[in-house]
């Protein structure tokens, strides 16, 4: 009975697939049907019929920032790739490439890297720019004051400051160095990085114009202050520049002309429709008010599938839908569990999640049941897949999980009655932005539970909220999701570090609980500090499993992409890390 009635649920809500990285490009507020459809024209009220230069686009809603050193979510990276460009960055083909340095030399010991700087670079407002702007930017991006959630992921070069109690704090003197005349940039690494590269072409590694950015902050309170609307604060370097926000609504951006690749951009004008309200979305591109939509209705998209419809794209994604468990909530207490106890409670939670189901009825895209915090196709970087024969528990079969489940329970005090119900009030909160699928999968966890006595209730927040709230540990069970920034487990791995601005489990922060979290911190730093790629897979795969024994993270699905664009839309670069490049489009007309 609970089956049927969840799949009556999923069907008869309209909700979108929820994509996360951070945080996700769908993953984002409700808004009101009728303005979203209003908003799925153009600024001007009008549609786009026989323009060949502007797409209409919806990524998801009002963004949590532009800011590309203070972004954590996936939407807000595909803003930042279109409206910024690194050291390097991403051809048409998806290839790694020179950006704004024209070449680069890497020193024979892998530690020190030279960039050489385009001549002729510019900002969206016509001014100068060259490496000293890279080096502002970095040093900015890790310094404490600016609390980026990314700032640990410059702890990879040589030279960091850190404080009494190890917190990164900001780049030392030799870290990264720009030349008096701004045409080299020179990066010292603390060890061989195999994925330094791809961090150059990586959202907090974009540079931002100082001027605006400092006279907007001047108290250095709001270090995102200078791209909250458009306007002359708003500067650039990428292909698209903010023209016009009207928040919660719409946003458009331009052709920037001072970008040193302009010419070889055709789509003049992204008008990106800010709404994750999927009947709004769906209708507004059917009646072609929008070219390319991320994000479709579940009752929609096994039926484009069947017919195999062309405008639909299904492509893989380095990524993981899971539940993020405080450990420090006061949920495990007024459970009254210890926390050894509270680790089997949370195991028991995992087993009672029928992970098949929510793939087969509520996503609908064919993707894969996660049985490991690290998606299973991810490089090891060592000639291998890091996740081959891994897996932390079984999801084959299901009653036999329910059944593991009440064993793991029994052993920690819990009773069942002879229905096979808890005979105690077991209750808690889960905690969810209500965008795309979420509420619906909430729900079928929540007859999951229930089905032997658990009481979870559904809370939702607005996404923006809901990301502070998670942050902040002002929860106890929510909902989570990650998509890779690269592909290297450390990527999944370093956010659960004490100090980082992406450690939602809270690890580390609550001095009363017997957890010595900094063991985990010391191998991620081991990690970032080890050339021989062996012993750097081992101390990840170590990593994993003792992020793993909390069972504060319990893997549901991992990723894949699903998105339509228009016949007449070719170009669009997707990638496996979720970001969508529009300055290689092209439209034709109708």
């Amino acid at each position: 009975m609970k089956k049927v009635l969840a799949l009556v649920l999923a069907l008869a809500m309209v909700l979108s697939l929820a994509a996360c990285g951070g945080s996700s490009s769908s993953s984002t507020t409700t808004s009101d049907s009728d303005s979203s459809a209003a908003a799925a024209t153009t600024t001007d009220g009008s549609t786009s019929d026989g323009d060949t230069t502007t797409l209409n686009i919806n990524l998801a809603s009002e963004p949590e920032t532009l800011d590309p050193a203070l972004n954590s979510t996936v939407d807000g990276a595909c803003l930042a790739v279109n409206s910024f460009e690194g050291l390097l960055t991403y051809d048409a083909d998806g290839n790694l490439v020179e950006g704004c340095a024209e070449s680069y030399e890497a020193s024979e010991d892998g530690l020190t890297y030279t960039f050489t700087m385009r001549e002729g670079l510019k900002w969206s407002n016509g001014e100068d720019l060259d490496a000293s702007d890279f080096e502002y930017s970095w040093r900015r991006a890790a310094d404490i004051e600016t609390a980026a959630d990314y700032s640990y992921l410059f702890e990879i070069l040589a030279d960091c400051e850190y404080d009494d109690t190890g917190s990164l704090i900001g780049l030392g003197e030799n870290s990264v160095v720009a030349s008096e005349d701004g045409t080299t940039l020179t990066v010292t690494l603390g060890s061989p990085c195999p994925y330094f590269l791809d961090l150059c072409a990586f959202p907090a590694f974009f540079p931002v114009y100082e001027e605006t950015v400092e006279a907007n902050d001047p108290d250095g309170t709001t270090p995102g202050g200078w791209c909250q609307d458009a306007g002359d604060s708003f500067v650039c370097n990428g292909a698209y520049v903010l023209s016009s926000w009207n928040h919660d609504s719409d946003m458009t951006y331009v052709k920037n002309e001072y970008y040193r690749n302009a010419d070889s951009v055709s789509i003049e004008t992204l008008n990106f429709m800010l709404s994750s309200d999927d009947t709004a979305i769906y209708a507004a591109y059917q009646s072609g008010d929008l070219d390319f939509i991320d994000t479709i209705p579940t009752d929609e998209l096994g039926v484009l599938m069947a017919a195999e419809d062309p405008e639909l794209y299904l492509i893989d994604e380095l990524g993981t839908v899971y539940v993020t468990l405080n450990y420090n909530s006061e949920v495990w207490d007024e459970l009254g569990l210890t926390e050894d106890e509270a680790a089997v409670f949370r195991h028991a939670l995992c087993l009672l999640i029928d992970r098949q189901y929510i793939i087969d009825n509520i996503f609908q895209d064919g993707r894969e049941v996660a049985t490991t915090f690290i998606p299973a196709a991810t490089s090891d970087n060592n000639g291998g897949t890091f996740e081959d024969g891994v897996s932390y528990f079984s999801a084959d079969d299901y009653d036999a999980n329910v059944e593991e489940a009440k064993e793991l329970l029994e052993s920690i005090g819990f009773e069942f009655d002879e229905s096979g119900m808890l005979t105690t009030d077991v209750s808690f909160t889960y905690l969810t932005n209500p965008a795309g699928s979420n509420v619906t999968v909430a729900e079928a966890m929540q007859a999951d539970f229930a089905s032997i006595g658990i009481n979870m209730t559904i809370d939702q927040q607005e996404w923006n909220v809901f990301v502070e709230t998670r942050k902040a540990g002002d929860y106890g069970v929510a909902r989570g999701a990650w998509v890779m920034d690269y592909n290297d487990p450390i990527n999944m791995l370093e956010m659960w570090t004490t100090d980082s601005g992406n450690n939602d489990c809270q690890f580390g922060r609550d001095d009363s609980k017997e957890l010595d979290w900094s063991v985990y911190d010391d191998l991620i730093t081991q990690i970032r500090n080890t050339a021989d790629t062996a012993e750097r897979v081992e101390l990840m795969r170590e990593a994993e499993d003792m992020l793993m024994s909390t069972w504060c993270v319990l893997p549901i699905s991992y990723y894949d992409d699903t998105y339509m664009m228009k016949s007449n839309v070719s170009g669009v670069l997707a990638t496996v890390t979720g970001n969508k490049y529009f300055m290689y489009a092209t439209k034709t007309a109708e």
